[in-house]
């Protein structure tokens, strides 16, 4: 009897590339770059590279089935973006 381990690849992933992300959600990688820089869609920046939250994705797509209608994505963004750490600073 062998004992089954779990590894990264088991798992769903913490993070999507730009790409990734954009292959799920079917838009060009483009649009999210575009809406990354806008401010209009959830990632994190490293240095110069972009990485997209699994679960932003993931409520993205929660939302837009539970609403059964468009979702605006920039709007989820805003509703959960953290406050701004200078607006705490005064």
């Amino acid at each position: 009897m062998t004992e089954e381990t779990s590894t990264p690849h088991d798992t769903a992933p913490t993070f999507y590339t730009v790409p990734e992300a954009a292959r799920i959600l079917r838009v060009d990688p483009a649009t999210v770059y575009r809406a990354i820089r806008a401010g209009q869609f959830p990632a994190v920046r490293v240095r110069t590279r972009y990485i997209v939250p699994a679960r932003a994705v993931d409520r993205i797509a929660a939302v837009a089935a539970a609403s059964g209608s468009c979702v605006d994505v920039a709007r989820l963004a805003a509703a959960s973006r953290l406050p701004d750490r200078a607006e705490h600073q005064q």
